[in-house]
């Protein structure tokens, strides 16, 4: 062999040896194991995000992932198929305000509900006549239902291993304190488990076990992720290490600092052990800093953009993370064709079905399905509320799994103050279960410049007939012009007298019966007993007045009214409004109509009449901040009873129900009176900042006797009124403050009110 053909083929096998050197690495490359640890960590975890940017951007795919709290709520979905810019996205959108405070739509609560929620400013678990405090701000249940929509590509996979990218988290047994591994069963609710913080969440129960936030025990799990097979560790740390006392300045940061007692010190050695570890700089922010979502997501990108040479090194720059999961929409139909109910004990089958407003011959979008899990939520009656979405043989199942709620007695509070009742604090005590399964008894009793006290027994039947019995007592007192009584009841004339002081006395009793339509419908029937007395001492303190035969004085004080009414009613309720005081959207309807059939006759001219009223309105968004509120009303006495205690007296502002007194700005409460009337309204509202309000009042009436027999309805309004106010929804309830005016009259009125109507 020549020299120059040795100098050839030794050429050749150097290339082939740097050849197969190159093939030697880049198989080594590719057959590496990557893991992905993800810690908890809160709203900090969202640089997570961030940094997964940057990761897929090297071409690292990721065949492990274990997280914890945030971290496995990030991770989770991840495994599951959605990629950084789908998480980017979902998490910029999510209303986390309302994710973690458990925020319920209105529309999710029943009729009884919506009056519940709408009067109390404190409510207290009162058991063994003790009080005691929520075990946690919010039980999750909003965080677990968008989890359960996320995951449902996934849903039937329990096996965590079997996921597009095998994953695991951690969470903390709360009696032991041992670290619990969730790596099998149903994954929105191992991953609930894993970041059910204490006092923020409610812990969750999994196979008998109560869980808590995993980063109790392990914020950082590296050495599962290993376990997993695992070759090359990625870790992205999140949590903060230990605070001075200096920096602890919130309840929230003292939690968070007890916490991490443990975890800080582990990350010593933990962070040792990762072969990439990403530390965003996450100085400054707080565990529910949600809003500075696009902040924290940047800094989660910087911190690996630091560390990007060392992740193209184990990269493919050419790989394509594989789509398996996809971002469903709320307008995303799910197939049920079976319900099964565990845990319910205390509330029948109809009552839970009757809230879900589903059949399983039906497929119900996302929306609905969680709508229906809001409104069982909404009851109060149950303490978790978690559902699976299953493929069981050929059908579809859908498994609710209820934990009722230990608490059954509670207590609440609130207090008030307006221009008619003056002030007022209320006591309530509430019981559910009492009698019978499905029920709730609650009393109201209203101390203050006026007494006054509620009486409520209820049987909820959810899409059947419910049953109710409502005792209630209301009283009053104010000045007005006399010519009002004297337009309505027989007496004597008196040049003296301009104003009387009137105290009104108003008892209700009801036994009804309800059925509800989707719980937006509710049509009511039943009997009812009504105690009515209109009094004054003004015109009792006059001894000449006495012997008048239109009128009784006794013990000084003068009656026009003191008889007890009895009828059979009927009612047609719609509410959709998003709220009771500023509502922003939806729309509202009030039917009403009674058939006054005995009576005690206390001023000797009754006769058999009937009373029709209606209310219809809807509230719009119009731009931003700004919303309008439109409503119109009417009612009217059928009959030729010369019976005047029921017309109809307009004047003031409130939401309190007194027999037939309707609110109307620009006068003053009690100023217009007829057995009929006609009435629009519309209020300009603007929002100028979260909870504050400007607005704009205008209303238009007219007001007589048998208005609409006479057409007379159909004229322009006789009487007007405007009005400008402020409000704030204070933790008390709505404070508001309006002035209002006429251009009928000369003076103006203002009206103040405090805390929740009762």
């Amino acid at each position: 062999m020549t020299k120059k053909k040795i100098h050839y083929v030794f050429f050749i096998l150097c290339l082939l040896a740097i050849n197969l050197r190159g093939w030697s690495q880049t198989t080594q490359k590719r057959d590496l194991k990557i893991g992905l640890v993800l810690s908890g960590g809160g709203a900090k975890g969202m640089a997570h995000i961030g940094a997964l940017k940057v990761i897929e951007e090297a071409g690292i795919e990721i065949d492990y992932i274990g997280g914890t709290s945030m971290g496995a709520i990030v991770g989770s979905l991840y495994a599951a198929g959605y990629n950084a810019k789908e998480l980017d996205s979902i998490f910029r959108t999510t209303d986390f305000t309302n994710l973690i405070e458990d925020n319920l739509p209105r529309n999710a609560k029943t009729f009884y509900e919506k009056e519940d929620s709408e009067r109390y400013s404190i409510t207290l678990p009162f058991n063994n006549f003790k009080v005691s405090v929520p075990p946690a701000l919010s039980g999750g249940q909003n965080i677990y239902n968008e989890l359960v929509r996320l995951l449902y590509p996934v849903k039937d996979i329990k096996d965590f291993s079997k996921l597009p990218i095998p994953f695991l988290c951690i969470a903390t047994d709360v009696e032991t304190g041992d670290e619990v591994l969730l790596d099998q069963g149903y994954l929105p609710e191992a991953v609930i488990a894993s970041g059910a913080l204490p006092s923020l969440f409610a812990p969750a129960l999994i196979d008998g076990k109560v869980l808590i936030d995993g980063g109790v025990v392990n914020n950082y799990p590296i050495l599962e992720v290993k376990k997993m097979g695992a070759d090359i560790v990625i870790g992205v740390d999140v949590q903060h290490g230990l605070k001075d006392r200096e920096a602890l300045l919130s309840a929230t940061e003292i939690l968070m600092q007890i916490n991490n007692y443990r975890t800080a010190l582990d990350m010593q050695e933990k962070s040792e052990l990762t072969d990439i570890y990403i530390k965003p700089d996450i100085t400054g922010f707080s565990i529910i800093d949600f809003n500075l979502f696009g902040t924290i997501v940047d800094k989660g990108e910087e911190a690996a953009r630091e560390k990007f040479d060392e992740l193209k090194k184990i990269g493919n720059p050419d790989r394509q993370k594989k789509q398996v999961a996809k971002m469903y929409l709320p307008s995303d139909y799910v197939s049920v064709d079976r319900l099964t109910i565990t845990g319910s004990e205390n509330y029948s089958r109809g009552y839970v079905k009757g809230k879900l407003r589903f059949d399983t011959d039906e497929s119900p979008t996302f929306d609905e399905l969680q709508q229906g899990v809001s409104n069982l939520s909404a009851t109060g009656n149950f303490q978790t509320i978690h559902y699976k979405l299953l493929t069981n043989g050929s059908d579809q199942e859908l498994l609710l799994n209820l934990v009722e709620s230990r608490n059954k007695t509670f207590l609440r509070l609130g207090a008030h103050y307006d221009n008619l009742f003056q002030t007022g604090a209320i006591i309530n005590l509430t019981q559910k279960n009492l009698i019978t399964r499905d029920d709730v008894t609650s009393f109201d009793f209203i101390i203050g410049d006026n007494i006054r006290y509620n009486l409520q027994y209820y049987v909820d039947k959810g899409s059947y007939w419910s049953f109710g019995i409502n005792s209630s007592f209301r009283e009053t007192a104010k000045e007005i012009d006399f010519n009002l009584i004297r337009g309505n009841y027989e007496v004597p004339i008196t040049s003296n007298i301009n104003t009387i002081n009137l105290d009104i006395t108003d008892m209700t009793n009801q036994i009804y019966i309800e059925t509800v339509m989707r719980e937006e419908f509710a049509f009511r029937t039943g009997v009812e007993h009504k105690l009515l007395k209109f009094s004054t001492r003004t015109l009792g303190a006059d001894e000449s007045l006495e012997g008048s035969e239109s009128f009784r004085v006794k013990d000084g004080r003068t009656f026009f009214e003191k008889g007890d009414f009895y009828s059979v009613f009927g009612g047609l309720q719609l509410d959709t409004y998003d709220d009771k005081y500023f509502p922003k959207r939806g729309v509202y309807f009030d039917g009403d109509f009674h058939f006054y059939l005995l009576s005690s006759d206390f001023n000797n001219n009754f006769k058999e009449f009937s009373v029709a009223k209606a209310k219809v309105g809807t509230a719009v968004p119009i731009y931003g901040p700004v919303s309008l509120n439109i409503e119109t009303e009417g009612g009217f006495k059928l009959g030729t009873s010369n019976v005047t205690s029921f017309d109809f007296v307009l004047g003031g502002y409130g939401s309190a129900q007194v027999n037939n007194l309707v609110h109307f700005f620009g006068y003053d409460f009690l100023s217009l009176a007829g057995n009929s009337y006609v009435k629009l309204g519309g209020r300009l509202d603007y929002e100028f900042v979260p909870k504050n309000h400007l607005m704009f009042t205008a209303n238009y009436a007219n007001v007589e006797d048998d208005l609409f027999r006479t057409g007379e309805w159909f004229t322009p309004p006789d009487y007007s009124g405007y009005g400008i106010g402020y409000g704030w929804e204070s933790f008390l309830g709505p404070l508001q403050v309006h002035y209002s005016w006429s251009p009928e009259g000369n003076n103006g009125n203002f009206f103040f009110s405090l805390g929740y109507w009762f």
